[in-house]
């Protein structure tokens, strides 16, 4: 990819009436009357005086969203060095009391706060007052169960009401939040839930998904056996089955009309624990804080994504991704949220179109990898569903390729806010993304999100305008760890994140920042390309080479050789009836040496039976590039981290035969 979009008419640009109605618009006129923010020079200006004057940018959001301050902050920002950086010290609050405050108006009591729909598409909706009355009672019982501030509790829930409710009554009581999707193993469960030690783990019987039932009775007596902390263990019926002897049910917690207590915590007290990846040794366990997530998310969600009460927002997530905690701060916004159970493509590949378009979602966001699949099976969602609620699709979990674009603005709607956002589990946000306000070029992501000193750098740290250079930030965001668990002197942080430039945050993305202000981001910079001292990343290969209709997948790994030499496998996935024949090795090559660079054309073009991901579906390129360097399977790669461990077999016999 490259800025070559520039010089092009841009795909969407933001109509007057758009630009003024905006959130971010309001906000600027607001800031600049109250706290000196720019009042004229639109989101550019604005992003500029956000990072220059952190500390009054920060307040101005508080101020803006009317955070819920029980004692006074100091300043917004003390310490700035990163990590430890200081946020609002001095402060309490509770990220739960402003997550349920849309229900506190009689006038909005009774409207949705949740839409949940299944497989069958049979939808139920929970209102704010029963949220809140849901939360409360909840709340009061784990109190009664002796759950207090810091103590973790745990989830192995899928994407349904009960465990919004879950997390917004830990949140109330002080407690520690994490959670796992039930189509994770019981290995992947205990690699992160052993980490934290839960005193209570919410379960479900079972879960639906691709129309068929999945019992997890056997699994959740094996994280009952293996997590010797628990003090209770609450049973969703989801199912249909009783509760397991010795358990509590998820009715007899919820039944009181009980309105909730909020436990005040300091800023930076623990609201939950998020994972990464874990695809090379045990998963980090990320801990954000409930005021920073709380000040980060109100940002995001009703800044840059412009959602208030009149939205409905669908983002399609699981339990065990960070998308499903930011989907749930939509709440914060009072947004009603919308939550989808089950497979992504079932029963067929437009199943996500529908929920959109039965939900009356205004905001929907999906993955890259959907939108591609999408344009791939030739359907036309905007010609066959009535979307025209829908005002924003925006994608995430790997970058949205060209096509993408165009197929989004062509399949869907013409006047269509396409939102290609990139950030990570690690903050659980964005580092740049949408903005309403600002054109859409093909390719890019429109912004750095405002408060994100956003910059490109060369490996001796200067910064790169129009080159590709490492993604940094170089000042605190608030919703950056306040630690891993059990890493108790920094030293795991600090190597995740600032070893290459001590202070400064190193995220792992290679990126372009264009002359223009938008960002392209080109995949990991821990699985570069660098072929004769031009780097490049993955994801630019995978967008050319998924273009061709035979290729279902691909993957490709750069290997350093013994000798110095470099060898730079392509490996395929095929589409049904496709063969990998001369003509179709040629045709990859020419797509490469074309779209790409010469240099980067494969050395050679393996088909393999399939490409293996992460459990939150990102494909694994470091582990597959140890298993070719001859690192054995245990050692490479945390196999329960894969989302099929079988595949990496065919990567380590051909490991062998190289050798």
């Amino acid at each position: 990819m490259t800025s070559a979009a520039a010089n092009e008419a841009p795909l969407w640009q933001p109509d007057p009436e758009r630009i003024a109605a905006a959130a971010v618009t309001r906000f600027q006129s607001w800031a600049a009357e109250r706290y000196g923010a720019p009042a004229e020079g639109g989101y550019p200006a604005l992003h500029r005086w956000s990072v220059d004057e952190l500390d009054t940018f920060w307040r101005a959001v508080a101020d803006w969203f009317d955070v819920r301050f029980s004692t006074p902050y100091e300043t917004a920002i003390g310490d700035r060095t990163m990590p430890g950086a200081q946020w609002f010290p001095g402060a309490t609050l509770n990220y739960a009391e402003h997550a349920l405050r849309a229900g506190e108006d009689p006038l909005h009591a009774g409207a949705p706060a949740l839409l949940h729909v299944d497989e069958t598409h049979a939808q139920s909706a929970v209102s704010w007052s029963e949220l809140r009355r849901q939360v409360g009672s909840l709340a009061a019982e784990l109190r009664a169960l002796g759950v207090r501030p810091g103590d973790r509790v745990s989830g192995y829930l899928p994407n349904i009401p009960q465990s919004v409710v879950a997390l917004l009554a830990t949140a109330a009581v002080g407690g520690v939040w994490t959670s796992c999707a039930p189509d994770f193993g019981a290995r992947s469960v205990l690699d992160r839930f052993q980490q934290v030690e839960p005193v209570v783990l919410f379960t479900v019987d079972g879960y639906r998904y691709g129309g068929k039932e999945h019992d997890r009775t056997e699994t959740v007596a094996e994280l009952r056996r293996e997590l010797p902390t628990l003090r209770a263990v609450v049973h969703i019926p989801l199912l249909g089955t009783p509760a397991p002897e010795g358990t509590l049910a998820w009715s007899a917690l919820t039944s009181t009309d009980t309105e909730p207590v909020f436990e005040q915590v300091p800023f930076d007290h623990p609201l939950w624990v998020l994972y990464s990846s874990g695809t090379t040794g045990l998963p980090k366990a990320i801990v954000q804080s409930q005021g920073g997530i709380l000040l980060e998310h109100f940002k995001q969600l009703g800044l840059h994504c412009d959602l208030g009460p009149a939205d409905r927002f669908f983002w399609y997530t699981s339990t065990g991704w960070m998308m499903w905690n930011f989907l749930v701060s939509g709440l914060l916004t009072g947004t009603t949220v919308v939550l989808y159970d089950g497979s992504p493509g079932y029963p067929d590949v437009s199943a996500q179109w529908r929920v959109a378009e039965q939900t009356g979602a205004t905001l929907y966001g999906t993955s890259a990898a959907y939108v591609m699949a999408c344009r791939k099976a030739g359907i036309h969602p905007g010609r066959d569903l009535d979307l025209s609620r829908i005002q924003c699709v925006a994608t995430t979990g790997s970058p949205l390729p060209p096509d993408g674009f165009r197929w989004l603005h062509d399949e869907v709607a013409e006047d269509l806010w396409i939102a290609s956002v990139s950030g990570g589990t690690d903050v659980c946000s964005c580092f740049a993304g949408a903005v309403p306000t600002l054109p859409v070029h093909i390719g890019e992501l429109q912004a750095p999100c405002l408060g994100t000193d956003l910059q490109s750098w060369d490996p001796a740290g200067k910064p790169l305008i129009g080159e590709v250079g490492e993604l940094v930030v170089t000042n605190p965001l608030p919703s950056m760890p306040i630690h891993f668990w059990n890493d108790p002197d920094g030293s795991r942080y600090r190597d995740s994140y600032f070893e290459m430039y001590p202070g400064v945050w190193r995220h792992g993305d290679w990126i372009t920042l264009t002359d223009h202000g938008s960002v392209i981001i080109h995949g990991r910079s821990d699985s570069t390309l660098n072929r004769q001292g031009v780097r490049m990343g993955s994801a630019d290969i995978y967008e050319a080479v998924e273009r061709l209709p035979e290729i279902r997948e691909s993957l490709v790994i750069g290997l350093e050789e013994p000798d110095g030499g470099y060898w730079m496998p392509l490996f395929v996935h095929l589409a049904d009836g496709a063969a990998l024949d001369d003509g179709l090795r040629d045709r990859i090559k020419r797509t490469i040496r074309e779209n790409l660079s010469p240099r980067h054309v494969p050395d050679e073009i393996i088909e393999v039976p399939g490409i293996p991901h992460t459990l939150t579906g990102k494909r694994i390129e470091v582990p597959v590039k140890r298993l070719l360097q001859g690192t054995a399977l245990a050692k490479a790669v945390n196999p329960g981290s894969i989302d099929n461990l079988e595949l990496l077999h065919f990567y380590e016999d051909l490991a062998r035969t190289r050798r």
